[in-house]
Protein backbone atom coordinates (compact mmCIF):
# COMPACT_ATOMS: atom_id res chain seq x y z
CA UNK A 1 0.00 0.00 0.00
CA UNK A 2 1.73 3.17 -1.15
CA UNK A 3 1.74 6.29 0.44
CA UNK A 4 2.58 9.57 -1.09
CA UNK A 5 4.23 12.40 2.01
CA UNK A 6 3.40 15.93 1.47
CA UNK A 7 6.69 17.56 2.89
CA UNK A 8 6.00 20.70 5.49
CA UNK A 9 9.55 21.43 6.49
CA UNK A 10 11.24 21.74 9.56
CA UNK A 11 9.83 20.96 12.39
CA UNK A 12 12.33 21.29 15.05
CA UNK A 13 15.88 22.41 14.40
CA UNK A 14 18.42 21.71 16.61
CA UNK A 15 19.59 24.77 18.86
CA UNK A 16 22.69 25.57 21.12
CA UNK A 17 20.55 27.24 24.28
CA UNK A 18 22.08 24.29 26.73
CA UNK A 19 25.03 22.46 26.96
CA UNK A 20 23.19 18.67 26.70
CA UNK A 21 22.11 19.89 22.95
CA UNK A 22 25.00 21.65 21.06
CA UNK A 23 23.74 19.98 17.90
CA UNK A 24 21.32 17.38 16.18
CA UNK A 25 17.75 16.73 17.08
CA UNK A 26 17.62 13.55 16.23
CA UNK A 27 15.39 9.70 16.45
CA UNK A 28 12.27 11.60 16.83
CA UNK A 29 9.40 10.07 19.41
CA UNK A 30 6.07 11.11 19.95
CA UNK A 31 3.98 10.83 23.28
CA UNK A 32 0.37 11.77 22.09
CA UNK A 33 -1.88 13.49 25.45
CA UNK A 34 -5.29 15.48 25.06
CA UNK A 35 -4.71 18.15 23.17
CA UNK A 36 -0.84 18.18 23.30
CA UNK A 37 1.94 16.30 22.50
CA UNK A 38 5.42 15.14 23.91
CA UNK A 39 8.35 15.06 21.33
CA UNK A 40 11.69 12.99 23.13
CA UNK A 41 14.71 13.13 20.76
CA UNK A 42 18.61 12.40 21.42
CA UNK A 43 20.74 15.83 21.33
CA UNK A 44 24.39 15.49 21.31
CA UNK A 45 26.93 17.58 23.90
CA UNK A 46 30.35 19.53 23.32
CA UNK A 47 31.82 15.79 23.73
CA UNK A 48 29.91 14.24 20.96
CA UNK A 49 27.58 12.17 23.61
CA UNK A 50 24.11 11.82 23.19
CA UNK A 51 21.44 12.74 25.81
CA UNK A 52 17.48 12.72 25.49
CA UNK A 53 15.11 15.54 25.69
CA UNK A 54 11.93 16.37 24.91
CA UNK A 55 9.72 19.14 23.95
CA UNK A 56 5.89 20.01 23.72
CA UNK A 57 4.34 20.12 20.24
CA UNK A 58 1.45 20.92 18.43
CA UNK A 59 0.46 18.74 15.54
CA UNK A 60 -2.55 20.56 14.68
CA UNK A 61 -1.84 23.10 11.87
CA UNK A 62 0.73 25.62 12.33
CA UNK A 63 2.42 22.34 13.67
CA UNK A 64 5.09 23.80 15.94
CA UNK A 65 7.16 23.34 18.71
CA UNK A 66 5.66 24.96 22.14
CA UNK A 67 8.54 24.56 24.52
CA UNK A 68 12.07 22.77 24.86
CA UNK A 69 12.89 21.12 28.33
CA UNK A 70 15.62 22.67 29.72
CA UNK A 71 17.13 19.71 31.20
CA UNK A 72 17.60 16.00 29.49
CA UNK A 73 15.58 13.05 30.87
CA UNK A 74 18.04 10.85 30.30
CA UNK A 75 21.96 11.51 29.98
CA UNK A 76 24.88 9.26 29.32
CA UNK A 77 25.20 6.68 32.83
CA UNK A 78 28.87 6.45 34.96
CA UNK A 79 32.00 5.01 33.77
CA UNK A 80 31.80 1.21 32.34
CA UNK A 81 28.35 0.98 32.18
CA UNK A 82 26.56 0.65 28.90
CA UNK A 83 25.29 3.55 28.07
CA UNK A 84 28.04 5.42 29.14
CA UNK A 85 28.87 7.39 25.93
CA UNK A 86 25.52 8.03 24.87
CA UNK A 87 21.84 7.80 25.03
CA UNK A 88 19.59 7.69 22.13
CA UNK A 89 15.63 7.49 21.58
CA UNK A 90 14.13 4.58 20.28
CA UNK A 91 10.10 3.87 21.43
CA UNK A 92 7.68 4.59 23.68
CA UNK A 93 4.99 2.56 25.19
CA UNK A 94 1.63 3.21 27.80
CA UNK A 95 1.65 0.62 29.71
CA UNK A 96 -1.21 0.75 32.92
CA UNK A 97 0.11 3.58 34.62
CA UNK A 98 3.55 3.93 33.25
CA UNK A 99 5.42 5.00 30.11
CA UNK A 100 8.19 2.40 29.06
CA UNK A 101 11.30 4.54 27.00
CA UNK A 102 12.77 2.02 24.96
CA UNK A 103 16.58 3.22 24.42
CA UNK A 104 19.36 2.52 22.64
CA UNK A 105 23.07 2.80 25.22
CA UNK A 106 25.93 3.58 23.32
CA UNK A 107 29.59 2.28 24.66
CA UNK A 108 33.18 3.03 22.78
CA UNK A 109 35.33 -0.22 21.42
CA UNK A 110 39.07 -1.03 20.81
CA UNK A 111 38.71 -2.65 18.12
CA UNK A 112 35.47 -1.57 17.11
CA UNK A 113 34.48 2.08 17.40
CA UNK A 114 31.16 1.63 19.27
CA UNK A 115 29.11 -0.99 21.20
CA UNK A 116 25.29 -0.53 21.69
CA UNK A 117 22.73 -1.83 23.67
CA UNK A 118 18.96 -1.74 24.04
CA UNK A 119 18.18 -0.15 27.51
CA UNK A 120 14.36 0.94 29.28
CA UNK A 121 14.05 4.07 31.31
CA UNK A 122 10.51 4.28 33.03
CA UNK A 123 8.43 6.85 33.72
CA UNK A 124 5.38 7.11 36.92
CA UNK A 125 4.77 10.68 36.41
CA UNK A 126 3.83 10.64 32.43
CA UNK A 127 7.01 11.52 30.78
CA UNK A 128 8.41 14.26 33.41
CA UNK A 129 11.10 12.28 34.95
CA UNK A 130 12.43 8.85 34.10
CA UNK A 131 14.29 6.04 36.04
CA UNK A 132 16.64 3.48 34.03
CA UNK A 133 15.16 0.36 34.59
CA UNK A 134 18.63 -1.40 35.34
CA UNK A 135 22.02 -0.63 35.27
CA UNK A 136 22.98 -3.19 33.08
CA UNK A 137 20.74 -3.81 29.01
CA UNK A 138 17.61 -5.24 28.60
CA UNK A 139 19.15 -6.96 25.34
CA UNK A 140 22.96 -7.67 26.09
CA UNK A 141 24.69 -9.64 23.51
CA UNK A 142 23.76 -13.19 23.10
CA UNK A 143 23.95 -16.02 20.84
CA UNK A 144 21.30 -14.88 18.84
CA UNK A 145 22.89 -10.90 18.72
CA UNK A 146 26.58 -11.59 19.15
CA UNK A 147 27.41 -8.10 17.95
CA UNK A 148 25.30 -5.17 19.20
CA UNK A 149 21.48 -5.12 19.85
CA UNK A 150 20.01 -1.63 19.10
CA UNK A 151 16.60 0.40 18.12
CA UNK A 152 13.75 -1.08 19.27
CA UNK A 153 9.45 -0.08 18.70
CA UNK A 154 7.39 -2.06 20.53
CA UNK A 155 3.65 -2.48 20.37
CA UNK A 156 1.50 -4.29 23.21
CA UNK A 157 -0.87 -6.62 21.66
CA UNK A 158 -2.80 -8.51 24.92
CA UNK A 159 -0.99 -10.37 27.12
CA UNK A 160 2.22 -10.67 24.26
CA UNK A 161 4.57 -7.56 23.66
CA UNK A 162 6.35 -7.62 20.24
CA UNK A 163 9.59 -6.03 19.29
CA UNK A 164 11.18 -5.08 16.19
CA UNK A 165 15.31 -4.16 16.71
CA UNK A 166 18.47 -3.97 15.17
CA UNK A 167 20.82 -6.86 15.46
CA UNK A 168 24.83 -6.87 14.46
CA UNK A 169 25.37 -9.16 11.94
CA UNK A 170 28.73 -8.29 11.53
CA UNK A 171 31.75 -5.86 11.48
CA UNK A 172 34.12 -5.78 8.45
CA UNK A 173 38.00 -4.13 8.04
CA UNK A 174 37.46 -1.16 4.66
CA UNK A 175 39.53 -0.66 2.31
CA UNK A 176 41.51 2.34 3.97
CA UNK A 177 41.91 0.32 7.01
CA UNK A 178 38.96 1.14 9.27
CA UNK A 179 36.26 -1.01 10.49
CA UNK A 180 32.38 -1.21 9.31
CA UNK A 181 29.31 -2.38 11.19
CA UNK A 182 26.33 -4.39 9.70
CA UNK A 183 22.71 -4.94 10.64
CA UNK A 184 19.47 -5.81 9.84
CA UNK A 185 16.16 -5.59 11.78
CA UNK A 186 15.17 -8.98 14.24
CA UNK A 187 12.20 -9.29 15.93
CA UNK A 188 11.32 -11.12 19.37
CA UNK A 189 8.56 -11.20 22.16
CA UNK A 190 7.51 -10.79 25.76
CA UNK A 191 4.73 -11.08 28.26
CA UNK A 192 5.91 -8.39 30.43
CA UNK A 193 7.89 -5.86 28.34
CA UNK A 194 11.30 -6.94 30.52
CA UNK A 195 12.22 -10.12 29.68
CA UNK A 196 12.79 -11.01 25.69
CA UNK A 197 12.35 -14.46 23.94
CA UNK A 198 14.85 -14.01 20.98
CA UNK A 199 15.24 -16.64 18.39
CA UNK A 200 16.70 -14.93 15.45
CA UNK A 201 14.18 -14.26 12.99
CA UNK A 202 14.83 -11.93 10.86
CA UNK A 203 12.30 -9.21 9.44
CA UNK A 204 14.18 -7.04 7.06
CA UNK A 205 17.20 -8.15 5.69
CA UNK A 206 19.84 -6.90 3.22
CA UNK A 207 18.70 -6.68 -0.57
CA UNK A 208 21.91 -5.95 -2.06
CA UNK A 209 25.61 -6.70 -1.29
CA UNK A 210 25.68 -2.60 -0.95
CA UNK A 211 23.37 -2.45 2.28
CA UNK A 212 24.55 -2.94 5.24
CA UNK A 213 22.72 -0.71 8.05
CA UNK A 214 19.35 -0.15 8.57
CA UNK A 215 17.97 2.48 11.31
CA UNK A 216 15.01 2.21 13.81
CA UNK A 217 12.11 0.78 12.96
CA UNK A 218 8.88 2.07 12.74
CA UNK A 219 5.45 -0.59 13.12
CA UNK A 220 1.90 0.04 13.23
CA UNK A 221 -0.88 -2.21 12.53
CA UNK A 222 -3.54 -1.28 9.99
CA UNK A 223 -6.51 -3.80 10.08
CA UNK A 224 -5.15 -7.23 9.16
CA UNK A 225 -1.59 -6.14 8.32
CA UNK A 226 1.50 -4.40 9.88
CA UNK A 227 3.56 -1.45 8.26
CA UNK A 228 6.76 -0.55 8.64
CA UNK A 229 8.73 2.36 7.96
CA UNK A 230 12.65 2.18 8.65
CA UNK A 231 15.69 3.85 6.81
CA UNK A 232 18.38 1.94 4.98
CA UNK A 233 21.60 2.71 3.79
CA UNK A 234 24.39 1.73 1.29
CA UNK A 235 25.91 5.27 0.48
CA UNK A 236 23.54 7.12 2.32
CA UNK A 237 20.15 6.74 4.51
CA UNK A 238 16.38 6.49 2.93
CA UNK A 239 13.19 5.50 3.93
CA UNK A 240 11.83 2.33 3.29
CA UNK A 241 8.56 0.38 3.53
CA UNK A 242 7.63 -2.99 4.26
CA UNK A 243 4.19 -4.79 4.64
CA UNK A 244 3.45 -8.08 7.11
CA UNK A 245 0.50 -10.02 7.57
CA UNK A 246 1.79 -11.87 10.98
CA UNK A 247 4.85 -9.17 11.59
CA UNK A 248 6.79 -11.73 11.75
CA UNK A 249 7.26 -12.39 7.75
CA UNK A 250 7.98 -8.78 6.01
CA UNK A 251 7.67 -8.23 2.11
CA UNK A 252 9.80 -5.05 1.22
CA UNK A 253 8.32 -2.49 -0.79
CA UNK A 254 11.23 0.67 -0.79
CA UNK A 255 9.17 1.59 -4.01
CA UNK A 256 6.17 2.33 -2.19
CA UNK A 257 7.86 4.67 0.53
CA UNK A 258 6.39 7.73 -1.05
CA UNK A 259 9.33 9.85 0.37
CA UNK A 260 12.62 10.71 -1.00
CA UNK A 261 15.28 13.32 -0.60
CA UNK A 262 14.80 16.85 -1.54
CA UNK A 263 16.61 18.45 -4.32
CA UNK A 264 18.04 21.01 -1.71
CA UNK A 265 18.04 21.72 1.60
CA UNK A 266 18.37 20.47 5.03
CA UNK A 267 17.36 16.76 3.87
CA UNK A 268 18.82 17.14 0.44
CA UNK A 269 21.68 14.18 1.53
CA UNK A 270 20.22 11.54 3.61
CA UNK A 271 16.63 10.93 4.78
CA UNK A 272 16.12 9.03 7.65
CA UNK A 273 14.74 7.38 11.19
CA UNK A 274 11.11 8.04 10.79
CA UNK A 275 8.28 8.01 12.81
CA UNK A 276 4.71 7.59 11.94
CA UNK A 277 1.77 8.00 13.80
CA UNK A 278 -2.33 8.24 13.55
CA UNK A 279 -3.48 11.69 13.95
CA UNK A 280 -6.40 13.54 12.90
CA UNK A 281 -7.54 12.34 9.66
CA UNK A 282 -4.05 10.34 8.58
CA UNK A 283 -0.87 10.06 8.90
CA UNK A 284 1.90 12.15 9.70
CA UNK A 285 5.70 11.44 9.67
CA UNK A 286 8.29 12.93 11.63
CA UNK A 287 11.84 12.11 10.44
CA UNK A 288 15.50 13.09 10.09
CA UNK A 289 17.81 14.66 7.14
CA UNK A 290 21.01 15.46 6.33
CA UNK A 291 23.89 13.99 8.89
CA UNK A 292 21.92 12.04 11.21
CA UNK A 293 19.45 14.73 12.83
CA UNK A 294 21.70 17.64 12.50
CA UNK A 295 19.31 19.39 10.48
CA UNK A 296 16.56 18.50 12.84
CA UNK A 297 13.36 16.77 12.69
CA UNK A 298 11.09 17.60 9.71
CA UNK A 299 7.71 16.75 9.42
CA UNK A 300 5.31 15.46 6.14
CA UNK A 301 1.61 14.28 6.21
CA UNK A 302 -0.08 11.59 4.46
CA UNK A 303 -1.10 13.31 0.75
Amino acid sequence: MSVTWIKEGLLFAPDRQAAWRTSHAALPVVQERDGSALLYFSSRDEKGRSHIGSADISLSPPRRVLAVGDAPLISPAPLGAFDDAGVTTSCIVRHENRLLLYYTGWSLGASVPFYLNVGLAISEDDGRTFRRFSAGPLLDRNGVDPYLTASPWVIVEGARWRMWYVSGTKWNRTVDGGVRHEYHIKYAESHDGINWDRRGVVCIDYASPDEYAFGRPCVIRDGGRYRMWYSYRGRRYRIGYAESMDGTSWVRRDSTSGIDVSESGWDCEMITYPLVLRHANGLLMLYNGNDYGRTGIGIAREG
